[in-house]
């Protein structure tokens, strides 16, 4: 009996400790899966960022042909060389235009990068760094072009283009500022009119016991922005809210004249339910 409670034991514990190792493994299975997709979304973001790393240094280069090929125009005379000019000046303002766009997005790249390090970025900003250098060159290149009466249409009228697109995106832009202030003005507009019972009636704002039943004069109310004016003075030692407000939202309390004032704790929550306050004062 002790033998077989012996060999019973023996095999429990050889069936526990294939299972721990069993589970040892699929835990170190799990990590270096975890490992190896982290290695691999690294590997494609830096062979994405280096793409665009060469995009940009192909775009220099192609720049700088064309700079030796407008030096080399500049030396010559007649229409041929003058429309040489034009065309690699062209060329040169489209790929620093390029160059310019491949950047930023080298940028967002990097910002959104999980890979991380001064290397990268100090490259960028040497990129940078070459890109307004060359825009500096091609506005002495076209100092120089002036002067000499050259005068590359493309350009200028490229150039006139974009300054009616900038106007036109001004425009829109400022139309659109003043949308969104109108109707944020809008979102936060209030009205609000305290008075007596007679005075409420004859405005047509209390009819048969009923508030703002009935076509009321709106001008004899006043308007205000809900974030700014959260304090109502009633100059009345009586005062009864009559339109519909969360009691939690507000306070009414006595001012050292012991005459109400409304203070309206919770904005949002206060004028949720109505954006037309009345108070029925004496």
């Amino acid at each position: 009996m002790k033998k077989l409670f012996y060999l019973v034991v023996c095999v429990l514990a050889v069936v526990a400790c294939k299972q721990e190792r069993s589970k040892t493994e699929i835990e170190a299975m799990q990590k270096v899966d975890s490992l190896s997709r982290i290695v691999v979304q690294k590997d494609n973001e830096i062979n994405d960022m280096m793409n665009t790393f060469g995009e940009i240094e192909e775009g220099f280069r192609e720049i700088n042909e064309a700079q030796n090929r407008v030096a080399i125009a500049k030396q010559g005379e007649g229409t041929s060389s003058a429309q040489r000019i034009r065309e690699n000046m062209l060329f040169i303002q489209n790929t620093m235009t390029q160059n310019r766009e491949l950047i930023n997005k080298l940028k967002q790249q990097l910002r959104e990068s999980s890979v991380k390090g001064d290397a990268l970025r100090k490259l960028v900003e040497s990129m940078q760094l070459q890109l307004d250098e060359k825009e500096q060159q091609l506005q002495q290149l076209r100092a120089q072009l002036d002067e000499k009466e050259i005068r590359i249409m493309e350009l200028d009228e490229k150039v006139a283009n974009l300054n009616d697109n900038v106007s036109e995106l001004t425009t829109e832009t400022k139309q659109r500022a003043e949308t969104i202030s109108a109707q944020d003005k809008q979102l936060h507009t209030a009205w609000f009119v305290f008075g007596t019972k007679s005075e409420l009636k004859e405005q047509q704002i209390l009819v048969d016991g009923k508030v703002l039943q009935s076509s009321f004069n709106k001008e004899y109310f006043t308007k205000i922005d809900i974030r700014v004016d959260k304090e109502i003075k009633l100059y009345s030692s009586s005062a009864k809210i009559l339109t519909s407000h969360p009691a939690s939202a507000y306070t009414l309390q006595r001012d050292a004249n012991k005459q109400y004032v409304l203070r309206i704790t919770d904005p949002q929550q206060f004028w949720s339910t109505s954006k037309y306050l009345v108070v029925l004062v004496k």
